[in-house]
């Protein structure tokens, strides 16, 4: 008897726990509202032509392969002319090759935004392409003179796909405490800064945080990342609910995070703000021991993880979510790949809870005025005892 309650016990569960995973996928206006995405994997347009420079007689870095460790090394050992000349002739690879000085990849990024801006104004002029061909491409090369703008630090560019971005706030290159972004859905080339719930965007964030930083240590040096690195989730759809996407950009910010590490960055402050909490959870073990200072996610729907214990960082990992996130309907369950798993602001989990107070709906969470902005750059400035 024992046994067969057992069993009935157990398979009420698996029955339960069915039943939650379809609410998921049922639920806050059903996955069939977003589209399916290709990600954007491995090393940028270029990386051919850069393996096949022999000009320096010695072969250069895989940027497939190689750690970003050994990048800096190789690096370190040329001379100015050398670096300014590989950024010259391989923009594309150098301006994305973690592990190369942060400068060189300002240079590089310009130099394959400038390309591209002209690339994209010859199609808007070319007569074999369609009306909807020459807007779009307008539409691709406006948004490549924006990022050359004097005062953008452009870190990474990449425009295959819908197009990822990483911009620098503030001298990453003499900073004292450091921070990161990493989006959720809905974030691209196009969308990275855009003006409407700019809270919602990498962009926006990072400029917020840096000013709360700047507000509360004026004297402190400071850089904040807005990273765009990876493919993310269109709409509510498939992909948010499960972690493909995820597990195709966690290699992307570890290598980011271990590059960083490798040009004497300070170990920054990562911030996951929803689906990119997801691929925290998976860079953080490869990230490397000390290359991320504090894991803050908030609005997460789950990290694919039980317990702090499994994310394998030896970050202090933060969790956030105000009363008002849609996000806290979404049940937390994982079954069958549908699902990301327990939620992170459950004392159960083992992450520090921040507050969120005044922060409204799942983008609100650095806006000015908001208990979780102020407490994320306390956390970002290493002023634990301010955080509430």
């Amino acid at each position: 008897m024992p046994v067969l309650r057992t069993t009935a016990r157990r398979s009420k569960r698996t029955l339960i726990t069915a039943a939650l995973a379809l609410a998921v996928v049922a639920g806050t206006g059903g996955w069939a509202a977003g589209s399916a995405q290709e990600a954007v994997t491995g090393p940028p347009p270029g990386a051919t032509a850069w393996r096949a420079d022999h000009s320096l007689g010695l072969p250069l870095p895989d940027p497939a392969t190689a750690a970003p460790a050994d990048v800096a090394r190789f690096f370190g050992s040329l001379t100015d002319r050398e670096r300014h000349a590989l950024a010259a002739r391989h923009p594309l690879t150098v301006g994305n090759l973690d592990g190369v000085p942060v400068t060189l990849r300002y240079e590089a990024n310009s130099l394959a935004l400038k390309a591209e801006r002209d690339f994209r104004r010859a199609r808007a002029a070319d007569p074999a392409g369609t009306l909807q061909d020459h807007q779009e491409a307008r539409k691709a090369a406006a948004r490549c003179a924006d990022l050359l703008r004097p005062g953008r630090r452009i870190l990474a560019f990449d425009p295959r796909g819908r197009g990822q971005v990483a911009e620098v706030y503030g001298d990453l290159t003499t900073a004292e405490r450091t921070a990161m972004i990493v989006p959720g859905s809905d974030i691209d080339l196009a969308t990275f800064d855009r003006s409407n719930d700019p809270y919602g965007t990498p962009a926006g964030m990072a400029t917020s945080l840096r000013a709360q930083m700047a507000a509360d240590a004026p004297h402190t040096r400071t850089a904040v990342i807005a990273w765009a690195g990876y493919t993310t989730p269109v709409g509510v759809g498939p992909d948010a609910a499960t972690g493909r996407l995820a597990e195709a950009g966690a290699p992307r910010l570890a290598r980011l995070l271990s590059g960083l590490a490798a040009t004497e960055v300070p170990a920054p402050t990562v911030l996951c703000h929803s689906y990119g909490s997801v691929v925290c959870s998976l860079a953080a073990p490869g990230a490397g021991r000390g290359a991320i200072a504090d894991l803050v996610v908030f609005g997460s729907p789950g990290m694919r993880r039980d317990t702090v214990a499994e994310l394998r960082t030896t970050a202090r990992v933060w969790a956030a979510r105000d009363a008002s996130d849609w996000i806290g309907d979404v049940p937390n369950v994982e079954l069958l790949g549908l699902g990301h798993g327990e939620d992170p602001t459950d004392p159960a989990f083992g992450a520090r809870r921040v507050s969120a107070e005044r922060a409204d709906g799942h983008t609100g969470y650095l806006a000015p005025g908001t208990d979780s902005r102020r407490n994320f750059a306390a956390i970002a400035l290493g002023r634990y005892g301010d955080v509430r």
